[in-house]
Formats: C-alpha cells, structure tokens, sequence
C-alpha cells in the first residue's frame, strides 16, 4: 500500500531531511586516515539527538548504530566499528533521520583521496545516474522510468546493478511502498503520482552484480570483492515536478577532498 502525502507531510519530511544532511556535514568533517568508523556513528548519533529528532536505523530491526557504514567492497549495511580508514578506501555513509513522525534517508559514497582514477570514475558515474533516475521520478512516468535510467547508463561501462537491494518509499515508516529498483524496463512498474515520497539509491559494483550476506545478518558484499558505489537521496513527486527533500549540499561543503566532476 502507498501512503500518498500531502503538502504539510511533504514539509515536514523535508524537515527531517535538513537535519540528515547537516548530520551527514558533520561525519564529512572527520573522514580522512585514520579515523574509526565508529568515531562518525558517535557523531551522527549525538548531532541528531541534540538537535531533537532520532536516528532512523538504530534499532532498526536490531540494527545497533545510526550509521550504516559501508567501505571498498561492502555496499550496504554495514556496522561502524573499529576499523580505521585508509588513503585508499571508499567509504559509504547511510543515514536517517526522524523528526516530527516522519523519516528522511539519504547516502554518500566518499572516496579518500589515495582511491584510483577507475574508482573514482565509478562513484562519479553513480552519482551521476542517481540524476538520472531523479529526472525520471515525474507524476505520469513509471517506476521502471527510474530504473531503467539508471540500469542503461552504468551498465555501459560494464558496472553491475545490484538486484537483492533496491530504493523504498519513506514517510511515516523508514521503508513504505512502493520499492524503486536500480534495474529495470522503461514504461512498467507502478505510474507515479503526485504525494509520492520516496528514496532512490543506485548500489553499483565495478564488477559482478552479485552481492553476499555476511554472516552477521546485515553487512552486504560483492560477490567478487571489487568495490562499490551508494548515492541516495529522498524526493517528493509533486504536481508540477519533483523536488528532492534530501541535500548533500553539507556534505560537500565540509569534505576537504573536492573529487567530484574529475570524470564522468
């Protein structure tokens, strides 16, 4: 069932949003060599309880941190820890936010700046199919609008689509109908209508697109361990267009390595 929003939802979403993305602006301080990812779930964490809203993902169906933290050939769910990252590393933040009954979800995949052309070429062109897809979320197109943008332009340059993990509706739960997978026929799928909220996130790997499930029950990998790519942003179908609620502007602001635009 899809739980349409009105205008007053929609608002308050976007809310929600502006909170994730200076949340997100705040982790993109502190990455850099060094730092242990459970030192970034710890600043998430706290940005948003202070500031009166709650992390969406902790507890999540026992999930135990704010931050879904996913590096080199991990693609999503993966657990803050220990681990310190390396000049070499990319590394991918997921987040939530809940504030005022309703989520906001938004991702970014940072490269360090020891990564190497090739795989900078892969988040580049990730992110510049979430673009894509976005351009495609408009009141008559399809679902399978977004998903086959996305599939067509990144499977060019011989990436895979993840299959096992696809984009959700978000609003009063994290995760709402309809799905929005990263793959897909242009035409299908369910029409889009005006108060349609939800998360669209290309999952790209350089290689396979076959993914595995760690024996912790949430940490997913590439089957081939070749890295990969997570962008996500949270839009609005909106009578006249769309509006995407969720901003990586604070993002890239605080993030010293300014990577972005180098390749296509």
């Amino acid at each position: 069932m899809i739980h349409y929003k009105t205008a007053d939802d929609i608002q308050k979403i976007k809310e929600s949003a502006q909170m994730l993305g200076q949340a997100h602006g705040e982790v993109a301080k502190l990455i850099k060599p060094g730092i242990k990812t459970e030192t970034l779930d710890k600043v998430a964490d706290e940005y948003i309880r202070d500031h009166g809203g709650s992390p969406s993902f902790k507890n999540y169906n026992g999930f135990p941190a704010a931050l879904c933290i996913s590096v080199n050939e991990t693609v999503v769910h993966g657990f803050p820890g220990k681990y310190e990252l390396k000049e070499t590393d990319i590394i991918s933040v997921d987040c939530g936010v809940f504030y005022q009954g309703f989520h906001s979800d938004s991702a970014y995949t940072y490269p360090l700046e020891g990564v190497s052309q090739d795989v900078l070429d892969l988040l580049e062109r990730t992110y510049h199919s979430l673009d894509l897809g976005i351009e495609q979320a408009k009141a008559g197109n399809r679902v399978g609008d977004i998903s086959f943008a996305i599939q067509q332009y990144v499977e060019q340059f011989g990436y895979g689509v993840v299959r096992e993990l696809v984009g959700h509706g978000v609003g009063m739960n994290l995760h709402e109908d309809p799905e929005i997978p990263n793959y897909g026929k242009r035409g299908k799928g369910v029409k889009l209508t005006p108060g349609m909220v939800f998360a669209i996130e290309p999952m790209i790997n350089m290689g396979t697109k076959n993914v595995v499930q760690e024996r912790d029950g949430w940490t997913i990998r590439t089957a081939d361990r070749k890295p990969s790519a997570h962008f996500e942003h949270t839009v609005a179908v909106l009578e006249n267009g769309t509006e995407v609620l969720t901003t990586h502007k604070y993002i890239e602001e605080n993030y010293s390595y300014k990577w972005r635009n180098k390749s296509r």
